[in-house]
């Protein structure tokens, strides 16, 4: 049984709320009262026999005074302490050594912390969800441009009916006609864009809005691996009901796209083989790219979309633009727009050839490190004198283990939504309330 600094301290309290003296409560539980004594002030560790006893006594679960069913209230508190130092960038003055006796003497406003602590963790995220939505979401940009387009329709029109008392009835006809249209369209629209954003949800993964996220949402429906690519044959084929059912032809192109190169790699690096290899190389992409004969970045791809991998993988044109995301738990992709400028992708965008291996670590209350690996290679579709194309790779893998003295390199989402200070990188300020100055590119 679990014993906390503050068990002694429960047991008197609980003593003093029954009415009971020492002496009482000693004799009945067999202990010396100044043995009780010793305990209630905490300067001596109780057993869990005598524990048991003193409980019966008193008429309470030995759990209650032991803090068994509250032991993680603790780091709870320790947590929150520190999430409020990332989101400020200095100290809370927070009394950590004494965050067991706070939550033993106040077990409800300790609970009271750690649950809006929670909360304000769930609205920074809905914030970020929000704000990636509202800057730069194609449909609602184009949902509230027809509404705003209908509202200054309305107007003119009504304007020109209110303004003009000598109108020809002809002319009144025609006007109010439009301006019935222009209400009808109006009002469709409306319905539409609060249909659209009471229907969003406001997880990192929220509402499909472009044909990429519909494509990258039907691989996340299937576990981001197509098992029928791996049979060989006519794999492509099997696929091709589903993928005609995607909603958009744009997504339908990039799913034809996405099955014809993982089909290609599939054959080159099949599965059961490409684990052997994998564990045969210590998991190293291009001691495993050097076996196969392929290219780094296919190897990735191929890292991160086997059945139950928990790597995550983004990729990148020349331009940066995101072409493909499966996150990984704990980092947090940008939905739309550009992503954070420190990410390794980046660099490796820039060193074609050259493999980027960094310990990176996010920003935000629950920041968490990941082993990074981005490579990015050229391509010359055209051949010799066409153009040169580069896209990118970055493998997002779990930290299992920290080696000593090893420093993280601080990444975030995008500079909107990064609460970190005084980043080198950083475009625009943050909405997320870090300050101006340093902040500020």
């Amino acid at each position: 049984m679990a014993m906390t600094a503050l068990t002694g301290t429960r047991l008197r309290e609980r003593r003093q709320a029954l009415g009971l003296r020492q002496a009482e409560v000693a004799a009945a539980a067999g202990v010396s009262a100044s043995y009780l004594n010793l305990i209630e002030h905490n300067r001596r560790r109780v057993s869990g026999t005598v524990l048991e006893a003193l409980a019966a006594v008193l008429g309470v679960d030995p759990g209650v005074l032991s803090d068994e069913a509250g032991a993680g209230i603790v780091e709870d508190l320790r947590a929150a302490a520190a999430a409020a130092g990332s989101a400020t960038g200095s100290a809370t003055g927070a009394e950590l050594d004494r965050a067991d006796e706070f939550a033993g003497r106040f077990p409800g406003w300790a609970a009271t912390v750690v649950a809006l602590e929670r909360r304000a963790a769930g609205l920074e995220r809905a914030v970020e969800a929000l704000n990636d939505r509202m800057t730069h979401d194609p449909h609602l940009s184009d949902s509230l441009h027809e509404v705003l387009s209908a509202v200054a329709s309305v107007r003119s029109t009504a304007a020109i009916l209110a303004e003009t008392p000598d109108i020809e009835p002809e002319w009144q006809a025609r006007f109010l006609r439009n301006l019935h249209q222009d209400s009808e369209r109006l009002a469709q629209g409306s319905e539409m864009l609060v249909a659209y954003l009471d229907g969003s949800d406001l997880s990192e993964a929220a509402g499909i809005a472009t044909p990429q996220e519909e494509m990258e949402g039907w691989l996340a429906a299937r576990g981001w691996h197509l098992p029928e690519l791996e049979e060989g044959g006519e794999g492509e084929a099997a696929l091709e009901h589903e993928i005609g059912a995607l909603a958009s032809e744009a997504a339908r192109v990039l799913a034809r796209g996405f099955v014809l190169r993982a089909a290609e790699e599939a054959r080159q690096m099949p599965l059961a083989a490409f684990n052997q290899v994998l564990a045969a190389c210590g998991g190293d992409p291009l001691r495993v790219a050097a076996r196969f004969g392929v290219e780094v970045t296919a190897v990735l791809r191929r890292i991160a979309l086997r059945p139950g991998a928990e790597e995550g993988l983004v990729t990148c044109d020349g331009s940066g633009t995101l072409t493909f995301r499966k996150p990984a738990a704990g980092f947090s992709l940008p939905r739309f727009g550009a992503a954070c400028p420190l990410w390794p992708l980046y660099a490796a965008l820039g060193r074609p050839g050259s493999p980027v291996a960094v310990l990176v670590e996010t920003a935000g209350r629950q920041s968490r490190r990941f082993r990074v690996l981005a490579q990015s290679r050229l391509v010359h579709p055209d051949g010799i004198g066409g153009v040169e194309l580069r896209e990118a790779a970055m493998l997002l893998g779990p930290v299992l283990r920290d080696q000593p003295g090893e420093v993280a390199l601080p990444v975030g989402s995008s500079c909107r939504v990064c609460p970190r200070r005084g980043c080198p990188a950083r475009r625009e300020p943050s909405i997320l309330g870090t300050g101006g100055g340093e902040d500020s590119p």
